[in-house]
């Protein structure tokens, strides 16, 4: 269905024309809701499985979101960094179960997770595995950019990668003054191009197959089901491109003494390469979990995202800002990494009920100009000394979607202490954070508005999300999507309300 096809202004009938393409373009991928009605709820690649009423519906743009170029050349930059960090906070876990560095470092990443996952999780075979999708979640502030957390299971792979797809067609070729579709060119300045996050995970699944035989199993999970269409969307994608690729839900999945199976469209096929689309909390819920988890010990499978809880948790930027850790950050980083990420990653402390000597205070915490020795001390701070983030480290079903972000600013001041007593009471089992809450700067976009069968401005505040594939030594960015919210949301996510789109590079001559 074309969005307004007759209306008397010519630039708002080429912003609709645009907006009705992109539509059209992913309501074929299955991966937008091509319905009339206006659902309501969470969608996007943070939008969690079990929110009520998911959908996939969000507001459409007429182009996608430009980015200074100095901010587009740090997004092509950054991975190389984000990977020396997880190779630094894999080798500080390493370190630290072997007593060269303090062992309450293993500690807090152990902590919560099952002796027999993180006895898995140790094996000398997986010892120097790292993620090969790294996905911040970044927020453009004044003062630059700040990194709120990092994933290495991330939903929005496939969504990402068609919408790129997508707008990088909307170019009008040079001297044409009407929009036509048919007419479409390549936008060479999409972050990553049209077709990076395909090639990015193909380049991914390459490297991890190396030279054994069999398909490419996108396992996900039930809790993940709302994420099957762009992952089904993107095996079919790395089919164009070569590879024997398919999404499987995880009862499909069969192990012989020698190889693990997939059943596809009743036969077996075996497997090269599980790329796990599922939480490590999740695990007990998920069918022949053990079953691939023993296929990778035996090295019958190779496996992505390593099962290594100690590398997903959002604690670990409270490590990099421990000052007793800062010797060891600089050596493993060095004078190229460490500056970058100590200017990226906010000031981050680990809710740990424990209690301090006399003498002790919390490294760089103060409120009201005071040092602060008990968290508790923060349940009495005023507003303006509360602009902290709350939220779960890891291994929980509250550690993704936002579901379990608590801004301190945001809420009253009986609300705000109940949210430290309930993460101070959960650090046995779920470990919290505290974080620095950083207000991002506004921007400019517009969206289609059904009601008023129009393109419209919108201005807010945007959540960046680019991706990078790594293969080997080699990190790039393939795409970077964009979340902007209306400038009263302190937490941005995709929602029905949400623009999505994906980032471009502005020309150098242009103002924004």
């Amino acid at each position: 269905m074309a969005l307004a096809p007759h209306l008397s202004h010519p630039i708002n009938q080429d912003q609709l024309s645009r907006c009705s393409f992109v539509r059209d373009t992913l309501v074929r991928d299955g991966l937008y809701d091509g319905s009339d009605d206006l659902k309501t709820g969470p969608i996007g690649p943070n939008a969690h499985p079990t929110d009520q009423a998911v959908t996939t519906r969000w507001r459409i743009a007429p182009s996608p979101l430009q980015l200074p170029p100095q901010e587009a050349a740090f997004l092509e930059s950054l991975g190389r960094h984000l990977l020396a960090f997880y190779r630094a906070l894999n080798r500080l876990y390493q370190e630290s179960l072997r007593g060269a560095q303090p062992a309450w470092v293993a500690g807090y990443l152990d902590q919560g997770k099952p002796e027999s996952l993180l006895t898995y999780s140790r094996m000398k075979r997986f010892r120097d595995l790292t993620p090969t999708v790294i996905r911040p979640d970044i927020m453009p502030t004044n003062g630059g950019m700040v990194i709120t957390e990092l994933d290495s299971v991330p939903g929005g792979i496939g969504l990402t990668a068609a919408m790129a797809h997508a707008y990088a067609r909307l170019d009008l070729p040079s001297g044409a003054s009407t929009f036509h579709p048919s007419r479409f060119t390549p936008h060479a300045d999409i972050l990553g191009g049209a077709d990076g996050m395909v090639q990015g995970f193909t380049r991914m699944v390459r490297a991890q197959i190396g030279d054994r035989t069999g398909c490419v199993a996108i396992v996900v999970s039930e809790e993940a089901k709302d994420y099957r269409p762009e992952m089904t969307w993107m095996a079919a994608r790395l089919r164009e491109q070569g590879l024997d690729a398919y999404c499987v839900d995880p009862r499909d999945l069969r192990f012989t003494e020698e190889t693990l199976f997939a059943t596809l469209e009743g036969r077996d096929r075996p497997v090269a390469l599980v790329y796990r689309f599922f939480e490590l909390f999740d695990l007990k819920n998920v069918p022949k979990a053990e079953l691939v988890m023993y296929s990778a010990k035996k090295d019958r499978v190779s496996v992505t995202p390593p099962f290594k809880p100690a590398l997903e948790e959002k604690l670990a930027f409270a490590l990099f800002h421990h000052p007793i850790l800062a010797p060891f950050w600089k050596r493993e980083l060095g004078d190229e990494s460490y500056p970058i990420l100590a200017g990226v990653l906010p000031r981050t402390w680990v809710l740990d009920p424990s209690p301090l000597p006399p003498s002790a205070v919390i490294p760089d915490l103060r409120v009201g100009g005071r040092a602060v020795a008990d968290w508790r001390d923060l349940a009495g701070a005023t507003q303006k000394d509360r602009h902290y983030v709350v939220k779960p480290s890891g291994f929980s079903e509250l550690a993704w979607g936002s579901r379990g972000v608590s801004v301190g600013h945001d809420l009253p001041q009986s609300e705000w202490a109940a949210v430290l007593d309930k993460a101070l009471a959960s650090f046995s089992v779920t470990p919290y954070i505290l974080q620095e809450f950083h207000k991002g700067r506004q921007f400019e976009s517009a969206y289609y508005d059904a009601r008023k069968d129009d393109v419209v401005p919108m201005a807010g505040r945007v959540r960046l999300s680019p991706y990078y594939f790594v293969a080997g030594d080699r990190v790039e960015l393939a795409g970077t999507l964009a979340t902007l919210c209306t400038p009263e949301k302190k937490l941005i996510h995709g929602m029905k309300d949400a623009i999505m789109v994906p980032c471009a590079a502005a020309p150098s001559n242009v103002q924004l």
